[in-house]
């Protein structure tokens, strides 16, 4: 008796309008390629807009990481409803506007809607939100979305393993996203406590 393959992971990562498309430009990356995740992309048009301005990559390469992408406007697509299985959603990076339009369900975009649907179907939904300082409208939304479930994730760098370039700022950062998704990768950099140096006598 042949053991039926275990369905793909499915994984929606969303690029909306904040500084730092490439931390949804590397996490597509990461996933690229294994085996067990199929990837879902939607991708605001200020997104494109810094994915141009910030990475100087054109549209074509982006999409080509993902296994699967929906233009923001299309509420019809898969991702839109909680009868299509999806293991978590990231939105890297997600800009005050789609915070507020996530904490508030105004399912005004694919990805507000997509990420109204992981909140009601209780599924992982993570937002790297970008934005400093914060003021009170900022703070109140991220309230909202943790308590609806949602996993508040700035992309805030670690410098405990000295990284050596912005490169290895984003790596780590996204590595810690991949945790959270239930993705651990083999390479990431794990923190193995502080050196014990010996007392002096």
């Amino acid at each position: 008796m042949v053991t039926p393959a275990a369905p793909p992971k499915r994984i929606t990562v969303a690029i909306s309008g904040a500084s730092g498309a490439v931390y949804g430009v590397r996490l597509l990356q990461r996933l690229r390629g294994q085996a067990e995740v199929q990837t879902h992309l939607v991708v605001s048009d200020a997104g494109w807009l810094n994915v141009q301005q910030e990475l100087d990559l054109p549209r074509a390469e982006v999409e080509a990481l993902a296994d699967v992408v929906y233009p923001v406007r299309d509420i019809g697509s898969t991702i839109a409803s909680g009868s299509f299985p999806c293991d978590g959603m990231v939105i890297a990076p997600c800009s005050m506007r789609t915070l507020a339009a996530v904490a508030l369900g105004l399912s005004d975009n694919l990805i507000t809607r997509a990420a109204d649907v992981m909140l009601k179907e209780r599924r992982r939904l993570i937002l790297m939100v970008r934005e400093t300082p914060l003021n009170l409208a900022h703070l109140r939304n991220m309230t909202r979305v943790t308590e609806m479930g949602g996993i508040i994730f700035p992309p805030v760098p670690g410098f405990y393993q000295r990284p050596q370039s912005i490169d290895e700022m984003v790596g780590h950062t996204v590595n810690r996203v991949l945790d959270v998704l239930g993705l651990p990768q083999a390479d990431a950099v794990r923190w193995n406590g502080l050196p014990v140096f010996p007392h002096a006598d």
